[in-house]
């Protein structure tokens, strides 16, 4: 492969065992590689072109060396001149055909490449939380790097190694069944047969043994650094003897796997050695033979030669390639396992846009006997019926694990309600496009997580677009656009990774001014001040209260203090309601609601005391 072949005896990323359908795979990637239909036809025959110079240079040279053996007299000196000439041009073909293949090709690759990177990014996006939350981001980025990157070498190996190859083998069985006696071409197509078997086979088998030499390699190296990690602990208990003993077993274990790996990859080169040599042995004593009873030249004897040591040369990476393209096939197919996920939550055929009131006005949200659960063997939500009238604020209070979070979900279509509805304005939220849907709320959730850019990006990423001003605009209303003029890069200022830079009120309030930019009717607020100390909460609140005027808002919270000023409170219990009513009423039914209030009376009466 040009630019990065590998070298005989390098061991790459050992493949999986598995039952995988490549051919599948490969009938999946075509279309992606047809993009460009003149170019891929192109890039087919500029090989076919530099294949056919290859195959003519060992022609050419028997030329040369059977006019170069002319009898005295018969004037070798004019003809021998052009061949050579012909040789060295034929030469020069080689090489320009090949670079015009990959330069015609490299748009194709790239193309490829690049279409399926942004679908499946696009498709993860479109796929519900609930396979987010199931599987780990990290392996999910690796399994999109590692398709990519073996779309690459799946290409690669295939138009610069694999293909060329067989174009050549094909080229060179034709001219010597054509032009010589069955025996050769014979000679040939069975030590190359036997060649490519042995390869196959002995690739598979040693396979093993570097998936044990990785596997063992890992144990090692866990092993060490969870012991050096546990210096201190390894000291106190005077065990320093005991973790050398349990890193050599493993160290042992890899010596012995190793040393098969390496005797296996020796079998593997005497083989294939003993194969050529037993090849080119036949083919050189048919050719001698044949220039013995005057059937045959000088140049007969070079070419046959040179035909079976120019057979051979890429053969010597066949193992190392067929490994790699294995794995590159796995790599693959891991990405189009992704895009074949099914989404949950998909938008109906005859979905419509969410149409809101207009004007200033905010829609309602009513849920409509509602039963939910993650996993049908657990409900959490039980036959909830919720009303929030428009331009209202509705709080839900109750233990964890009571279903309150459960309703944002919900409202924005991250699940299915498994019966009963949940409505905006009238609207059943499955009719609708999640696009629309989700324009349509704004959500300060608990744990506020940025973006590792600067705070102008993450504040403007409400309303991708928005000018400065704008994004300054909703600074101030957030009461941020001071703290954020006093930083030396201003809004400029990178938050870092989840924005750990930034305090916790500090993250709220990008995430109140992100929100507020975004201009929603409808208003999520998923505790969104747990985490804060009494202070910054009580700071917080007040903002969050004048985001919330005149919209339509859910607030999901775990101190009671902060809702008190809402229209109506909800109690959850155990995925049901339980109460509900003004502060006041909830208060003076003397219920659940009364006695969370009065718990957490004394909690904050005793956090004060221990303050003083």
């Amino acid at each position: 492969m040009r630019g990065v072949r590998p070298q005989p005896g390098r061991e790459p990323r050992v493949p999986p065992e598995s039952g995988r359908n490549h051919w599948r795979t490969i009938r999946m990637l075509l279309p992606y590689l047809w993009a460009y239909p003149r170019r891929a036809v192109f890039a087919v025959v500029c090989l076919v072109c530099a294949k056919l110079a290859v195959v003519g240079v060992p022609v050419l040279l028997k030329h040369i060396v059977d006019h170069l053996s002319l009898p005295a007299g018969a004037s070798p000196i004019v003809v021998p001149i052009s061949l050579i000439v012909a040789y060295g041009a034929l030469r020069l073909a080689t090489s320009m055909f090949t670079e015009l293949r990959e330069f015609f090709f490299a748009r194709v690759t790239q193309s490829a490449v690049r279409s399926l990177a942004l679908k499946t990014f696009r498709h993860l996006h479109a796929l519900s939380l609930r396979f987010h939350l199931e599987r780990r981001t990290g392996a999910v980025t690796r399994e999109i790097d590692h398709g990519i990157r073996g779309l690459s070498s799946l290409v690669s190996f295939t138009l610069y190694s694999i293909a060329p190859t067989l174009v050549e083998i094909g080229l060179v069985f034709g001219y010597l069944l054509t032009r010589y006696e069955p025996s050769f071409a014979l000679i040939m197509g069975a030590s190359l047969g036997l060649y490519i078997v042995y390869t196959l086979a002995i690739t598979n088998w040693r396979t093993k043994f570097r998936q044990q030499v990785n596997e063992l390699d890992a144990k090692a190296s866990s092993r060490a650094v969870d012991s050096l990690l546990n210096f201190e602990t390894v000291k106190y208990f005077n065990n320093e003897d005991f973790e050398a003993r349990r890193y050599d077993a493993t160290l042992a274990q890899q010596e012995r796997v190793a040393i098969m790996a390496q005797q296996s990859l020796n079998l593997l080169n005497t083989g294939q050695q003993l194969i050529i040599a037993v090849g080119l042995t036949l083919m050189l004593w048919r050719a001698a033979a044949g220039v013995a009873a005057h059937r045959m030249s000088i140049g007969d004897l070079v070419l046959v030669n040179a035909f079976m040591l120019q057979m051979y040369v890429p053969l010597n990476f066949l193992g190392v390639i067929y490994r790699e393209m294995r794995q590159a096939l796995a790599d693959v197919e891991r990405m189009f396992r992704l895009l074949q996920e099914q989404q949950e939550v998909a938008d109906r055929p005859d979905a419509v846009a969410l149409v809101l009131p207009p004007g200033d006005v905010s829609p309602g949200v009513r849920f409509e006997h509602v039963n939910f659960g993650y996993d049908p063997r657990r409900q959490i939500l039980f036959d909830v019926d919720l009303n929030i009238p428009a331009g209202t604020t509705c709080a839900v209070v109750g233990a964890t694990g009571s279903g309150k979070s459960t309703l944002g979900r919900l409202l924005f279509r991250f699940y299915e309600a498994q019966s009963g509805r949940v409505l905006i304005d009238g609207q059943d939220v499955r009719c609708v496009t999640q696009h629309s849907l989700r324009a349509a709320i704004g959500i300060v959730p608990q744990d506020t997580v940025l973006f590792n850019d600067t705070i102008e990006y993450n504040i403007a990423y409400g309303r991708p677009g928005a000018n400065h001003a704008e994004v300054v605009g909703a600074a101030k209303m957030a009461h941020i656009h001071e703290f954020i003029e006093a930083l030396p890069d201003g809004y400029r200022t990178m938050v870092g990774e989840r924005g750990l830079k930034l305090s916790g009120g500090e993250k709220q309030r990008v995430a109140i001014a992100r929100t507020l930019l975004k201009n929603p009717p409808i208003l999520v607020l998923d505790e969104a001040t747990s985490a804060l100390d009494s202070r910054t909460e009580r700071v917080i609140q007040s903002e969050l209260a004048e985001v919330a005027a005149d919209r339509t808002t859910l607030v999901i919270a775990h101190r009671l203090s902060t809702i008190v000023g809402a229209t109506q409170i909800i109690v959850m219990e155990r995925g049901r309601i339980v109460e509900r009513g003004t502060h006041e009423e909830l208060l003076a039914r003397q219920g659940l609601y009364a006695r969370m209030w009065a718990l957490q009376q004394r909690e904050d009466e005793r956090d004060r005391a221990t303050a003083v």
